[in-house]
């Protein structure tokens, strides 16, 4: 652990749970108690994207406020929730650590894992018995994920049932972001200058990916019901 964390009471958290309390309060703002879970996620959406800029512009002032902006967002969903008698920030709190707990045995308990990769496989081991009703790796994937990101997270799905060789880069080798930016823009800038979408179009083959992942997870599944059968 680092030495300079401290421990206790966080008083500037407990003061803005504070000011929302007072914000969606009767007598408070109107806008803030009219808001709901559904409204607020276009505010959450746009708050990641700016925290992502803020992240990457390298700017501490701006990554404070970025950070602070998706803060206030998980406060005020949270009090929505308290407010119903659902839930609250404290429940939320107490999920994500019993989860981070929970998911690191090799620091918690007695599991060994040395590398970041033991780490990985240990965590994709414990989703699988947290998550039982899940039966495609494709589960719990966010359909909503910007093409490029989706991608990215089905390629490793892909990997994960070994559809696709994690080590083969494909027909087009890049070794580095300053060569792959380039590239990228001048793909979508050519599909620009024929009239196509390059969003809608690198959806449409990520269907077909995802078609491919689950037909395969039915072919493992049928392999090693055979397998138990001659067992």
């Amino acid at each position: 652990m680092t030495e300079n964390v401290q421990s206790g009471p966080n008083p500037k958290v407990d003061e803005l749970i504070a000011v929302l309390e007072k914000l969606r309060a009767p007598g408070g703002c109107a806008w803030d108690r009219e808001q709901t879970h559904e409204s607020l996620v276009q505010y959450l959406i746009e708050e990641t994207y700016e925290l992502v800029d803020a992240i990457e512009s390298g700017n501490r002032d701006e990554l404070v406020e970025e950070l602070g902006d998706v803060l206030y967002q998980v406060i005020f969903h949270a009090d929505i929730a308290a407010e119903a008698r659902e839930f609250t920030l404290e429940d939320v709190a107490q999920h994500m650590t019993e989860k981070m707990i929970g998911r690191h045995p090799h620091v918690f308990g007695d599991t060994v894992a040395d590398t970041a990769d033991d780490v990985r496989a240990n965590w994709d081991k414990l989703k699988d018995v947290e998550k039982p009703e899940r039966t495609s790796v494709l589960d719990g994937v966010p359909q909503g994920m910007p093409a490029l990101a989706l991608a990215d997270k089905l390629l490793g799905k892909a990997h994960r049932v070994g559809l696709l060789d994690a080590t083969q880069p494909g027909a087009v080798n890049v070794t580095s972001e300053d060569e792959l930016g380039p590239l990228l823009l001048a793909i979508v800038a050519s599909a620009k200058a024929n009239g196509l979408d390059s969003e809608r179009a690198l959806r449409a083959s990520l269907r077909e990916l995802q078609a491919e992942i689950r037909e395969h997870e039915i072919e493992l599944a049928s392999d090693a019901g055979l397998l138990g059968t001659a067992e």
